[in-house]
């Protein structure tokens, strides 16, 4: 059944101010050129849509503060002030989580030892290792894989794929996406004699003379915890500690296909984009922000409230709240300034052209 609410009950969730007709009924979510329905609310929030709303069958829009709504567009408005805001708290109104059947499905494995909380639903072909605590109400999806002695506290929601490994400890309220892998072992290897790597970190040359004769492997025995109030996008990798744990703050959140190496300390409240690779041993402090597709070094220091820009490649520490970018990542006031020189240079060859030309003449033109 879908979810339905008057104009005026949304108004008062939001915070916002009702302009017109409080008793419509909204049924769905609906961009401006999209909304067929009078049930739909129209969401024209940003100013460029507000002209979509004359075309639109919708009866409702939410619009930002003092925006000037098509005249006979809408039979009601809401006018808020923070419209991001306000699209989180929509969405998760009319969200409807994806079905799974209550209760511990026949086909799920749960070993001797599992401890498994009130009104916790495990889905279908889902494994519970033995000594692995599963807090109360929560839901795991079908083919979850939870190794012995993980510990997961309540509420959390995980879904299809995933992976937590043994001796895995994650907060309450978290939320993995499909087949993230939690505490696998670290990518640690070290050469019997000094191989291409220690030698190019020790000496800085440009010539490698050491050579990888094989690779030992270091067994990771740190674990991996993980905070309250995280939540874990598609495809992301987090490896487990060499002696100590990797850990993830609290309410961090960390979208798709990212990999985070070994001994990786992350702080509270971070925000990491997709595709980001964060390597062995770095820390990472509290309410920092890693653009997608950003890369950074083993051992480097990233501190509170930093920034770095999408497509970056962090080789050295970074400032508390300092915005970084490029490749090798720098200040983004550096970064600006050597983008625009580099696209004046056209223009510096063609005058540099222009002046040996005149000097070519010059140098032709006859001595009296």
């Amino acid at each position: 059944m879908s979810k339905s609410f008057t104009t005026q009950r949304l108004a008062d969730e939001l915070g916002g101010q009702l302009v017109g007709d409080g008793t419509i009924h909204v049924t769905r979510l609906a961009h401006p050129a999209d909304a067929r329905d009078v049930g739909d609310l129209a969401l024209a929030m940003d100013a460029k849509l507000l002209p979509l709303l004359a075309n639109g069958k919708s009866r409702v829009a939410v619009v930002a503060g003092d925006a000037e709504v098509p005249a006979g567009s809408v039979e009601a408005c809401i006018r808020v002030a923070r419209p991001r805001v306000v699209l989180s708290k929509l969405t998760n109104m009319f969200s409807e989580p994806v079905p799974v059947a209550s209760g511990i499905h026949p086909t799920a494995i749960i070993e001797a030892g599992a401890s498994i909380g009130a009104n916790v639903t495990i889905g279908a072909q889902s494994f519970v290792g033995a000594g692995a605590v599963i807090g109360a109400n929560s839901v795991l999806h079908p083919q979850v894989y939870i190794a012995p002695q993980a510990v997961i506290g309540e509420n959390a929601l995980i879904y299809s794929g995933v992976k937590v490994g043994a001796g895995v400890r994650i907060g309450a309220r978290f939320i993995a996406h499909f087949n993230t892998s939690l505490g696998a072992d670290g990518f640690s290897f070290v050469t019997p004699q000094t191989g291409s790597v220690e030698q190019v970190k020790a000496d800085g040359g440009g010539e490698v003379t050491a050579s990888n004769s094989a690779f030992l492997r270091i067994a990771s025995l740190g674990g991996l915890v993980i905070g309250d109030d995280v939540e874990i996008g598609a495809n992301t990798s987090i490896d487990q500690g060499t002696i100590a744990p990797t850990r993830i703050g609290n309410g961090s959140k960390i979208d798709n296909q990212v990999q985070i190496g070994h001994n990786v300390q992350i702080g509270d409240n971070c925000l990491i984009c997709g595709r980001v690779g964060i390597a062995g041993s770095v820390t990472v402090g509290n309410r920092v922000v890693l653009g997608g597709a950003a890369g950074v070094a083993d051992h480097v220091e990233i501190g509170d409230d930093a920034v770095i820009m999408a497509m970056s490649g962090v080789a050295g520490n970074v400032r508390p709240r300092s915005v970084v970018g490029g490749f090798p990542a720098r200040p983004r006031e550096q970064l600006l300034e050597s983008y625009f020189n580099m696209s004046r240079l056209k223009s510096f060859f063609r005058k540099i052209e222009k002046i040996i030309e005149r000097l070519d003449q010059l140098e032709k033109t006859p001595k009296e």
